[in-house]
């Protein structure tokens, strides 16, 4: 693999992929420490941006496919050092790094011909650590487990969020996540955006806000906090896609009518289950009898 030192990290590229290894010295930004190393693969990269910045050296950029960098959609407040698809050096390595940039952009332009229509959802998830997630701040905790996001109050909490001690959003209930980080003497946050609010949703104080989590006086608790806002962003976006695919599924085979749903999405479920549906229709008179023996027949050769 080819190797590009930079500021932050290094970059580790071939024709599949970019391993980023960040550094973890004291004085790396807190968001790097908490990622420590992240897998791009190359048909998530819609574009790789290089620039001269003069005597301040170079900015490598990857910029990924929409849906595919949760950490963008939810970290616009983030800090330039804390960017995590994002590389910078000094101008001794200029020529170096932009050399590697147009390698990395010739092999990023293969791979969205060999892979680009991999839904970009997936890619977002893999850039997240896995679920179940539990972090904690000076506040409390939340934890989410891939379907539901449970946001925790300690007694350090506002008398009104000690009270009432826990809240619990579904995935499906949620619109969004907002993160925002801690600013002079303002307390950071990370905020559920659920479906139902109204207009004035989120008018309360964040410290008596039950979709709210503070953060205080930690650039470790904003960068997880961030993580967290990010994870749930991915799942959501999946969850979201997921849904549309399985409608338009759903409208095909209502137009295709019930001759057509036995092979409509065998490829997207289980044999088993395939088997389980068949016997549905063939009991409700969907399929005849020799509809439902072929059908199940062919499944049967799949195992």
């Amino acid at each position: 693999m080819d190797e590009l030192q930079g500021r932050t990290a290094t970059w580790h590229f071939d024709e599949e992929k970019v391993v980023i290894q960040y550094n973890t010295r004291w004085r790396a930004h807190a968001l790097l420490k908490v990622l420590a190393r992240r897998e791009v693969p190359l048909p998530a990269v819609a574009a790789v941006e290089f620039a001269s910045a003069g005597k301040k050296g170079w900015r490598l950029q990857l910029r990924l496919r929409e849906r595919a960098d949760p950490y963008a959609a939810v970290g616009s407040l983030l800090a330039e050092k804390g960017q995590p698809f994002l590389l910078t050096g000094g101008p001794d390595t200029e020529l170096v790094a932009e050399y590697h940039a147009d390698q990395l952009r010739l092999m990023a332009d293969a791979a969205q011909v060999g892979d680009g229509r991999r839904p970009p959802e997936e890619y977002a998830l893999g850039l997240v650590p896995p679920v179940p997630l539990h972090i904690q701040t000076s506040e409390g905790a939340a934890r989410f487990d891939g379907q539901t996001i449970r946001l925790e109050w300690s007694d350090d909490a506002s008398s009104r969020k000690s009270k009432k001690r826990r809240m619990e959003y579904a995935l499906t209930d949620i619109r969004r996540m907002d993160w925002f980080p801690q600013r002079s003497l303002e307390e950071g946050y990370l905020r559920i955006v659920t479906r139902e609010e109204d207009a004035d949703a989120g008018s309360a104080k964040p410290s008596k806000d039950f979709t709210c989590l503070l953060t205080e006086d930690s650039a470790k608790q904003d960068a997880w906090t961030l993580v967290m806002a990010a994870t749930v962003t991915a799942h959501l976006w999946a969850a979201t896609a997921e849904h549309a695919r399985n409608t338009q599924t759903g409208n095909a085979q209502l137009t295709a009518g019930p001759g057509a749903v036995a092979d409509a999405d065998a490829d997207s479920r289980s044999v088993y289950d395939r088997i389980r549906e068949l016997g549905r229709l063939h009991k409700e008179g969907m399929l005849t009898d020799e509809e439902f023996t072929s059908k199940k027949a062919e499944l049967l050769d799949r195992l």
